[in-house]
């Protein structure tokens, strides 16, 4: 059984709530008088007891109330429940999370207490939203299904509108619709509207929003939105639709890419227009995260065919990379360093980095101070540059060794590094140290105003 702790009242509770220490040593307890904190103090009123949580030890905002007639705040007891505990805090009963009661009267007091005291600084407490049930969340799905079944999109777009505006409004309601599968209703859903002859742009974009609320996809929702028709609307809302929209397909892509499941891979490298569309989104970025999502998904179409990586060759993925990394963050760094890692696997790609001015300076400055993960892509780059290109008159090692990449490398293997990384910055080592007679170092070079002498 737990013993209840003891109930303190305005400032003292919440001091206690903090792991505040009761007494302040005598050694530093200050003597002279500080009238406006105690004005301050006076003038606060004591929050009753009985509208105290047990467990957070804080003024309820939501409480509910246990079949062992203690009332705690809903967030609090249901987190206590979602560690593992199946007891009433309290009591030592047990107790599940489905029978919790709202307790509307005490809401009500407490509402009408803040009122009262408003003139004292105490905000009303917001009536909360009842949360969603097992049911609700199940029969709502279920409607959702029925309207993309029927080709009914208008209604579709009404009701997914509505799970995700419930989804979005607790982690509560999230869990539950997760539960009721609602990945898979809405990938069918999806696949049901994609598969008509006039798509309903505006619901299915609504059903991708609402997927990223639902997020993980399992195998069978992947598999749905990786069919054909499917995999052409989404790639069709990342070309074309709204900013917002863009982002829930290029995310959506990302989770089915991500999953290495081959036969969603294979799908998507056969879809033609989606290699156009994850460069335009690199090209005019929609967003931080569509950005991260697009470069994602192009490293495991990449790293699934080569056909995939020429592709993106192609559109001018390699120069779109480099000028993305000049500037670029911790996670984006390392997504797009893998990208051009896997590119540069590629004739075409090697051959594309060799003609661009920013290929050598950008993956030397980023070989260090990034991450781990940023210098293992950034040394197997550069490797594969330097030695596709060795024999070159003044080509990549040149470069290399004007823009410190010794230094760095040697620098790299006395702080230490394992496994392919090493190899390959002990094979840098061996291919620039015999260009370094005469080559010049250069600390800090403006990249916007690179340009090949050639």
């Amino acid at each position: 059984m737990v013993t209840p702790l003891p109930r303190l009242r305005g400032r003292a509770f919440r001091g206690a709530a903090r792991g505040a220490p009761a007494e302040i040593p005598l050694a530093v307890r200050r003597t002279w008088p500080q009238p406006t904190l105690v004005a301050a103090a006076e003038s606060e009123p004591a929050v009753p007891t009985h509208f105290l949580c047990p467990i957070s030890l804080d003024m309820m905002r939501d409480p509910v109330t246990a079949p062992t007639g203690i009332t705690y705040d809903r967030e609090s007891v249901e987190g206590w429940l979602e560690r593992g505990h199946a007891t009433c805090p309290v009591t030592g009963r047990p107790l599940r999370l489905e029978e919790l009661v709202p307790n509307h009267a005490t809401r009500r007091v407490i509402q009408e207490w803040c009122v009262a005291n408003r003139g004292l600084g105490v905000e009303r407490v917001p009536t909360p939203r009842v949360p969603i049930s097992a049911f609700d969340a199940s029969e709502l799905l279920a409607a959702v299904s029925d309207a993309a079944r029927r080709g009914d999109g208008p209604r579709c777009r009404e009701l997914v509108a509505r799970a995700r505006a419930q989804g979005k409004e607790s982690e509560r309601n999230r869990r539950c619709f997760v539960s009721a599968t609602a990945a898979r209703a809405l990938s069918s859903a999806f696949c049901h509207l994609a598969g008509q002859r006039v798509v309903p742009a505006t619901a299915l974009e609504e059903i991708l929003a609402a997927l990223v609320v639902f997020l993980p996809l399992d195998e069978e929702s992947r598999r749905r939105i990786a069919t054909p028709a499917s995999l052409e609307s989404v790639v069709s809302i990342l070309s074309h639709g709204e900013p917002v929209a863009r982002v829930s397909a290029a995310v959506v892509l990302r989770e089915i890419a991500s999953s290495s499941d081959r036969q969603c891979l294979e799908a998507m490298s056969k879809t033609t227009a989606i290699y156009a569309a994850l460069v335009k989104l690199l090209e005019k970025p929609a967003s931080p995260q569509a950005t991260k999502a697009a470069l994602v998904t192009a490293y495991y179409l990449a790293m699934h065919t080569e056909l995939a990586a020429s592709c993106l060759v192609d559109l001018g993925a390699v120069q779109l990379l480099l000028e993305l990394l000049v500037d670029a963050d911790k996670g984006t760094t390392e997504k797009a360093l893998a990208v051009l890692d896997c590119l540069l696997l590629t004739c075409k790609g090697r051959d594309e980095a060799y003609e661009q001015a920013l290929a050598v300076p950008v993956i030397v400055k980023k070989m260090q101070h990034v991450s781990d993960m940023a210098t293992e892509f950034a040394v197997s780059a550069l490797w594969r540059l330097c030695k596709n290109f060795a024999a070159e008159d003044g080509g990549c090692k040149a470069e290399a060794l004007q823009v410190g990449a010794f230094q760095k490398l040697l620098l790299l293997l006395q702080v230490g590094c394992e496994g392919a990384t090493k190899e390959r910055a002990s094979e840098l080592l061996r291919l620039l140290n015999g260009s370094r007679d005469g080559a010049e170092c250069i600390d800090s070079l403006d990249f916007k105003a690179l340009k090949r002498p050639f």
